[in-house]
């Protein structure tokens, strides 16, 4: 594997109300991998993964995008940090109403102005760009639906698009699978897998489906009680392993 692309340093988040998301998390991860984060439901999961692109703010710790802490960005910073950190959603977050090309599309806002944005205006290359990732995830005949005609893997195919055309070093995956069913969640992960790979991005994928975290992941990370309790390969996540987890 490559250099490091993300280093956690001493993470905590306590919310308003006293709840502890997260006790400690320090963890690094380099570039290429694939890493799935298990646990069970209100482990810190989520909590971990938002964290990293300040969705959720930290209420302690340090997170360190290639070098630079994201912890102490702000305004302009913030948001040039967070073109390089692609996300997907669990419920997909697209605009059901507009077409699955203009929804990859929206990857790209980042680095337009917000005049452009707001109109639409996308250079020729990147919907040149957009099209061919939507080739690549096997919906280039669907580019000009609308994103609420298609399947619930077609649309989170779509999500993962969008992640991509955004050009990212880093993609962050919320539980991308948690709707769909067996079929429809391997060829998610497929895509999402090849693809990142291909480009050599990063990749962090919070999954409740052990079975396909294994299959997919190139190391696991375990959560539970807002703290890390594995961290290794596939093949050493042990069934023991797994029951003292959710357990």
């Amino acid at each position: 594997m490559g250099e490091m692309i993300l280093r956690v340093e001493g993470l905590k988040k306590v919310y308003p109300d006293g709840t502890v998301g997260i006790k400690e998390i320090n963890t690094s991860i380099r570039r290429g991998e694939l890493i799935s984060v298990i646990g069970p439901s209100g482990a810190g999961k989520s909590t971990f993964l938002r964290s990293i692109n300040r969705l959720v703010e930290p209420t302690s710790g340090a997170i360190f995008v290639e070098g630079e802490n994201i912890c102490n960005a702000r305004g302009k910073k913030l948001r040039q940090m967070r073109r390089k950190i692609g996300m997907v959603f669990q419920h997909y977050n697209l605009i059901k109403r507009s077409s699955v090309l203009q929804n990859v599309l929206h990857g790209r806002l980042g680095y337009m102005s917000t005049i452009k944005g707001g109109l639409g205006r996308f250079h020729e290359s990147d919907t040149k760009r957009a099209l061919s990732i939507l080739k690549r995830v096997g919906l280039e005949e669907q580019a000009f639906k609308r994103a609420d005609e298609l399947s619930g893997g077609q649309q989170q195919r779509v999500g993962i698009a969008r992640a991509i055309a955004q050009n990212p070093t880093l993609i962050l995956a919320d539980e991308p699978i948690a709707s769909l069913d067996p079929t429809a969640s391997e060829n998610v992960l497929h895509y999402m897998k090849t693809i990142c790979q291909e480009e050599g991005i990063t990749t962090v994928v919070n999954l409740h489906q052990v079975e396909f975290a294994k299959k997919f992941a190139d190391r696991m990370i375990g959560i539970k009680a807002g703290e890390i309790v594995f961290d290794g390969t596939p093949r050493e996540l042990t069934d023991y392993t797994v029951d003292q987890l959710y357990q």
